[in-house]
């Protein structure tokens, strides 16, 4: 494997540190649902989703990652993920077809982010919801970042309407984590 893929799966996997199930609490999940996860990476979230829900769509704009985490689902006999290499701006999948889309610790690195927004605008149905998680924006802390409050300025502007927006407990990296969930107005 590239040394470079491997650098970066180590680093996803050191970030990741706190349970996914928790971060379902805020998205009530059916078994009939198809979620769309955006920035899949190494499979944190789309694997243990995939064991709750009908089928996930785990997009991510690097393939060789993308390949990892097709592996790892293969390791866990997971069979409903489908693997879309591809970017926020320009999400390459149908309009109105997911139940759920999420969006973990992946948007601050989206430009402009207003695309990206009105993409999964786009490919929610009616009445779906979006599920948020980002680092919060502070000064101790360099690189991009979105704070809680700018992002819930601009998934309203894209269409949604604000369910929760919530400062978590639990950090990732020493970093204070938000989780926002917004639905899809019709």
């Amino acid at each position: 494997m590239n040394p470079n893929v491997q650098r970066k799966i180590k680093n996803l996997e050191n970030i990741e540190r706190f349970p996914p199930d928790h971060l379902f609490e805020y998205l009530p999940l059916k078994k009939s649902d198809r979620v769309l996860d955006l920035g899949a990476g190494t499979g944190y979230i789309s694997l243990p989703l995939a064991e709750q829900v009908q089928s996930v769509c785990a997009v991510d704009y690097d393939e060789d990652i993308l390949k990892y985490l097709e592996k790892a689902a293969g390791e866990r006999n997971i069979t409903n993920i489908e693997y879309v290499a591809g970017n926020f701006k320009d999400i390459p999948l149908e309009n109105e077809s997911f139940d759920k889309a999420i969006a973990s610790i992946s948007l601050h690195e989206v430009s402009p982010l207003a695309e990206a927004l009105q993409e999964i605008y786009r490919v929610l149905k009616d009445n779906g919801l979006f599920l948020c998680i980002e680092l919060e924006k502070t000064e101790k802390f360099s690189g991009p970042r979105v704070s809680a409050e700018e992002m819930e300025v601009k998934i309203r502007e894209a269409g949604f309407s604000i369910v929760v927006n919530t400062l978590l407990q639990t950090q990732v990296a020493n970093q204070p984590v938000y989780v926002i969930v917004a639905q899809k107005n019709k």
